[in-house]
């Protein structure tokens, strides 16, 4: 098992920039994949992005281009550096592991972090 704490989470003004930090409480070096999600209010969990054990990300359409996902293995920490945010961005984040095994996967969520873009 593993534990995710996010963090980093705040009141931002549109054109800012936050970077959230998700902490295991294991390594997370052989863990398949790492990703962000975000939920809205009255919308869907949507992913933001993922990052694989080898270092290869994925990105929603919506954020391409202004949003980083890194992980520093060493710290066990995953990050997701927001920049030029949007009203549209406001939403609690949530850190997710998906950590497989030889014949199935275990999904692990964070509390989730709330970010708020507003003037």
């Amino acid at each position: 098992q593993v534990q995710l704490v996010e963090s980093g989470g705040g009141l931002v003004q549109p054109g800012g920039s936050l970077r959230l930090s998700c902490a295991a409480s294991r390594s997370i070096d052989s863990i398949v994949l790492m990703g962000w999600y975000r939920q809205a209010p009255g919308k869907a969990r949507e992913l933001v992005a993922h990052i694989t054990r080898g270092g290869s990300t994925n990105y929603a359409d919506s954020v391409k281009g202004r949003f980083t996902i890194s992980r520093d293995n060493a710290k066990n920490t995953v990050y997701l550096q927001m920049s030029s945010l949007r009203p549209e961005d406001t939403a609690v984040y949530y850190c997710n592991a998906e950590d497989y095994t030889q014949f199935s996967v275990n999904n692990y969520w964070g509390q989730g972090t709330q970010v708020t873009v507003s003037s």
